[in-house]
């Protein structure tokens, strides 16, 4: 079957709620001319050169020693290295030149919008900015090639929720802060899981493009962000608009942070909106490493979603038959179905009362003095408690440095 044949549909992805919410947020017609997506496609073939560089560098020091170099660097500045090797140098010195847009006061408001969700806020995290990922087939064989995500998909799962906790906390995105190194681990675990890619024999370039390339990278923004608000507002979390941009702003910066490309980040929700349309008529073409990835992710989501680890008899099948409805909510029925998931009439029905009564007592927070505070208090606390119970279960590298020096595959 060639590209060709496999080409999706937006329209398909785009159903019900979601479709609805493109339309009035975007101004209408989202399509892209040929233009456009033979634009965004040139992003496929680009990496991210300062990271690259790092990790060239860090190969070609003694083990450990490159690594040592990064880390004084991230906590420390560049300035506290006496003659850096240049990679290293060109990198730090290009993230501590913070862009000229950048609004720290927006992105510590986005960071409360994002709190003050709780809990609630950790289901479009796995159900659906995770399982969404799955339809794009050509980022997903990264996932396949490093095999964390189906054999380890319980602590992978639970590491992604620590970092997006790192990087939604008030003051964290700061210089120095630890959401900005929580971020900039990240860009460097994406590098040297490129680096293994490419020194795969068997790595399609035809197919699957260039190995965590830019569209890739800012399509998982776009899942943790605008999915994310998508997703939270079907379940009943209601925004203002500004909220709702200072989120974006928030991960705009995060992208930046990650080395996502100027031109790719989108400035607001509007942009967002006609970003993921052009993402879903290029990079929505699932197939059976989707549906793999799709089972695994599902059978983690229904304990780590909770602080748990994995469920098992009645209790786990209601919690995953839970996660599947939540998950069918943003994909729709087409997309839910090609992945495997589950269908329960009487789940659907209780997750939209859920959805009901937390959208009622949204209302009722937004004209009551004092709520959205409590309401922050509390999601801080929930927070913080999830993450000190899943640190219990599973054995959580908030340094991100095992993928680091594993090699990945018989990869050097």
């Amino acid at each position: 079957m060639t590209d060709d044949d496999r080409l999706p549909d937006p329209e398909l992805f785009a159903t019900g709620p979601l479709r609805r919410a493109m339309q009035s947020s975007a101004g209408g017609d989202l399509r892209a001319d040929a233009a456009q997506l033979a634009r965004l496609r040139r992003f496929a073939q680009a990496d991210d050169s300062r990271a690259d560089a790092v990790v060239a560098m860090m190969h070609a020091l003694s083990r450990g020693e490159g690594r040592a170099l990064f880390e004084q660097a991230l906590t420390s500045g560049i300035a506290s290295i006496d003659d850096p090797p240049t990679p290293l140098a060109d990198f730090f010195h290009d993230v501590e030149a913070t862009p000229y847009w950048v609004d720290f006061a927006r992105i510590d408001r986005g960071a409360r919008t994002i709190i003050r969700t709780g809990l609630l806020g950790m289901f479009p995290l796995g159900d659906m900015s995770l399982m969404g990922g799955y339809l794009a087939s050509r980022a997903v064989k990264t996932l396949v090639g490093t095999g964390d995500l189906e054999h380890t998909a319980a602590r992978r799962l639970a590491e992604t929720a620590s970092w997006w906790i790192d990087v939604t906390t008030p003051g964290a995105l700061r210089p120095n802060g630890t959401g900005t190194q929580a971020a900039l681990r990240i860009r460097l675990v994406h590098a040297f899981v490129r680096d293994a890619m490419n020194r795969r024999d068997d790595w399609d370039y035809d197919a699957w493009d260039r190995p965590v390339n830019q569209v890739q990278t800012v399509g998982t923004l776009l899942l943790f962000s605008l999915v994310f608000l998508v997703g939270t507002q079907l379940l009943g979390i209601r925004y203002t608009r500004q909220e709702r941009e200072d989120v974006m702003h928030l991960w705009r910066y995060v992208g930046w942070l990650m080395g996502v490309d100027d031109e790719l980040l989108p400035a607001n929700e509007s942009d967002a909106w006609r970003l993921l349309w052009l993402l879903a008529a290029t990079e929505f073409i699932p197939d059976d490493d989707s549906r793999r990835l799709a089972k695994a992710l599902l059978a983690q989501n229904a304990g780590i979603g909770a602080g748990l680890g994995p469920l098992s008899g009645v209790v786990g099948s209601a919690s995953v038959s839970l996660h599947a409805a939540i998950s069918r909510m943003l994909l729709g029925s087409s997309n839910a179905d090609y992945l495997g998931l589950p269908h329960n009439r009487l789940t659907d029905a209780a997750v939209r009362g859920i959805a009901a009564v937390t959208f009622a007592a949204e209302t009722a927070r937004m004209r009551l003095p004092g709520a959205t505070l409590l309401q922050r208090k509390v999601g801080e606390l929930t927070r913080s408690r999830y993450l000190a119970q899943v640190s219990k279960t599973l054995p959580l590298d908030r340094s991100y440095s095992r993928p680091l020096d594993t090699p990945v595959d018989g990869a050097a």
